[in-house]
Order: C-alpha cells, then sequence, then structure tokens
C-alpha cells in the first residue's frame, strides 16, 4: 500500500481535535486511508451510502453514546447532513468529560455543502484536510511520466496497463456526469456538461473566457459560472487566481483554468498513451497543470498559489506568498532545457522576487543566473516539503 503523507496529518488533528473531515474527490483514496486509520485505533467504520449503516444511526445519540471511547469514522457523510447536530453534543458532553479529541473521522466528496453543513454545526470543534490525488513523491515504482499520463487516482495509476487505466478513468467521467454531479449540484444536462469539462480541458492553463464558453454552449453566462463552480466544488477544475501586486501595471484579472488531474484530462482529450501525450498539442499546458497540481498539493498551511501575467507581456505560471519577506515564482517549462522567457524577467523585476525557479523535464538542478535555480518536478517538491 502507498503511504499517503497526508497520514501523518490527519493523526495529528486527530490528537488536538473532536472531528476531522477529509475532503476530496471520489476514488482519491479517501475510505482506504481511513481504514487504514481505523484498523491502528480501533475504531467503528460506517459508510452512509449504505442503508444498512444509515439505519444503524437511527438513534445516532445512542449510537454514538455506544462507541464514545472509538473513534467513529463516517464515510459519504452528505447522505445523512442531519447528524451534524447530533454530533456537536456529543463533542461537547465528551469535553466535558476529558474525552474531548479524536472522535469523529469525516469523509465527503463535496466541499461547499459539507463544509457549510460542518462549520455551521460544528464551529470551533473540526479540523479540515484536502485530499489530493497521487503525487510524485509519494511513489517509488511509477515513473514521472505514467503519473502524468494516467493522473493520480490510484486505481488509475496503478493498472497493469495504459488502456486498463484510460477506461478507468472514462467510467470515473460518466459516473460523475450521470450520478455524482447531479446529487450535490442542480439537475445539469449531462451533455452539455460533458462538453463543457471538455472545452475547459481544451483550454487547459487559459484564462477563463465565461463569454466565449457561454455562446459555444448555447448557454448564458451565469449558467456557464454555476456549472464551473459546481466543477470546482467537487475537485475536478482549479481555478487559479491571479496575483495583484502593487505595480504599475495593467494585470490581467481572469483566473487561470486548469483540469486538476492530469489523467481525467488526457481521458477528456482522448489521449491514450505518453506517445499520445508528447504528439498532442495540450502536452505544455498539460505538464504546466500536472506540475502545479503537485506543488499545491503539499504547500502549507496559509501560502495561496497564485499565477502573475501582465498585458505587456510579463508572466511567471505559479506565484507563491512564503512569508511577508520571501516570494517565490516558479516558471514551467516541459523540455530537457530551462530557458525562461523574457516575460519571466519583466515578472520577476514588477515583483522582486526573493526566489525564482524553473522546473522543467531534467534532471539537474542548476543556477539560470544569479537569482533563478533550474531544477527537477521532485527537487521542487523537496525544497516545499522543507518550509
Amino acid at each position: 500500500m502507498i503511504e499517503r503523507k497526508i497520514h501523518t496529518d490527519i493523526s495529528s488533528a486527530l490528537n488536538r481535535q473532536a472531528a476531522v473531515v477529509i475532503i476530496g474527490p471520489r476514488q482519491v483514496g479517501k475510505t482506504t486511508l481511513a481504514h487504514k486509520i481505523g484498523d491502528q485505533s480501533n475504531a467503528v467504520y460506517l459508510d452512509l451510502e449504505n442503508p444498512a449503516d444509515r439505519d444503524k444511526l437511527s438513534d445516532a445519540l445512542l449510537f454514538f453514546k455506544m462507541h464514545e471511547e472509538r473513534l467513529v469514522i463516517l464515510d459519504e457523510i452528505h447522505h445523512a447532513p442531519e447528524i451534524f447536530q447530533v454530533m456537536r453534543g456529543i463533542i461537547d458532553e465528551g469535553r466535558r468529560k476529558e474525552r474531548g479529541i479524536g472522535r469523529f473521522l469525516i469523509l465527503g466528496s463535496a466541499s461547499i455543502e459539507l463544509l457549510r453543513q460542518s462549520s455551521e454545526s460544528l464551529a470551533g470543534r473540526v479540523a479540515y484536510i484536502d485530499m489530493y490525488p497521487l503525487i510524485l513523491s509519494e511513489i517509488s515504482d511509477v515513473s514521472m511520466n505514467t503519473l502524468w499520463l494516467r493522473g493520480g487516482f490510484p486505481n488509475s495509476l496503478l493498472s497493469k496497463t495504459d488502456k486498463d487505466s484510460y477506461l478507468i478513468r472514462q467510467d470515473f467521467i460518466r459516473t460523475y456526469l450521470e450520478r455524482d454531479i447531479p446529487m450535490f449540484g442542480p439537475r445539469v444536462p449531462t451533455e452539455t456538461l460533458r462538453r463543457l469539462w471538455i472545452m475547459l480541458a481544451h483550454l487547459q492553463g487559459s484564462t477563463l473566457n465565461v463569454s466565449r464558453l457561454a455562446q459555444n454552449l448555447d448557454v448564458s453566462t451565469t449558467t456557464v459560472f454555476r456549472y464551473i463552480d459546481l466543477l470546482v466544488d467537487l475537485f475536478l477544475i482549479r481555478r487559479l487566481r491571479p496575483f495583484h501586486a502593487n505595480v504599475s501595471k495593467r494585470l490581467v484579472k481572469a483566473p487561470k483554468v486548469y483540469v486538476r488531474d492530469s489523467g481525467i484530462l488526457h481521458a477528456l482529450l482522448n489521449i491514450k498513451t505518453v506517445d499520445d501525450l508528447f504528439s498532442n498539442p495540450i502536452v505544455g499546458a498539460s505538464f504546466e497543470g500536472f506540475v502545479i497540481e503537485n506543488i499545491i498539493s503539499i504547500l502549507p498551511y496559509g501560502i495561496d498559489p497564485y499565477f502573475y501575467r501582465t498585458q505587456a507581456g510579463a508572466e511567471i505560471d505559479l506565484i507563491l506568498n512564503i512569508s511577508s519577506t520571501e516570494r517565490w515564482g516558479i516558471e514551467i517549462k516541459r523540455g530537457s532545457i530551462a530557458k525562461p522567457t523574457k516575460g519571466f524577467y519583466y515578472a520577476q523585476e514588477d515583483l522582486k522576487l526573493t526566489q525564482s525557479f524553473v522546473v522543467y523535464g531534467g534532471e539537474d538542478t542548476y543556477p539560470i543566473d544569479k537569482n533563478t535555480t533550474a531544477l527537477s518536478l521532485s527537487s521542487m517538491l523537496e525544497k516545499i516539503a522543507s518550509l
């Protein structure tokens, strides 16, 4: 079994907080990790998608009191949102008995509604942890190109063949369109959403133009915003915000859009093999999104990611405010030569970056100039992990 880096984060959170919520897309490995944690702590596990397990909570107060000495793991919590209020009472009673930590581990596949329900009922009693697909620093027996092609969902990544992996991802897309999205959001025509998802895949790494998408789909801009919000809430799409620096420049204000998992991106574009990927015009944007997701997944709390672009052509793919006195810029180049553009140096000067990096397709780490270092994705992840 692959050791997930957030395992330690979850264990630490359970040792300081009464409830911990793990949020992430379906099939990312939440249930597998929860079972591993449960086996180590003699926990009670309930899958609330299973009617038999939901029936056990017909009197949730009694059930929780029966197991007050054990961690209770609640999977697919969106099927029983009414129990949040019961959990609040149990947590408060436990605190009076000096049993105020490590009571509940909650798993959910939709962010906005789960966060709203849990934050309203469990304010001050809960920690939130995002679970991402597998990243490069978590795997050892799989090449970077395989991870990039197949993406980080475990079933896809660990498939015996590229064909099996591709079919698993096509099933994932179909399940989201036909079952999960209608469950979590307002009724959305499946074919319209499929077309939007594919359009966003073709726009990987581009600034978001909602008006053009609305025109192509023959729907209103309000509808497109609503559909994209839903895909964002389900961890399928990322909107990377522009960095608004205090500089006298005309800045790009629209976010950039990415299909978050590279494997899902490739399935949407019918890219089945590494050869297909390398011969496709999307390859550069795909690598950019792949690197960005790997980096964002291990950022310490409080470091938010941005991109920077001016209408004059200054641009850096990723900006990280490490502290009040330290700001990093990261440019991404798929090739074996790490050569920044002029726009990179213009942005470097605009933002007064303390450190600049070019993540490229090679393995060596070397200085490009006195302010800029070329390095591999693995080395970049090590540098961020040390923060």
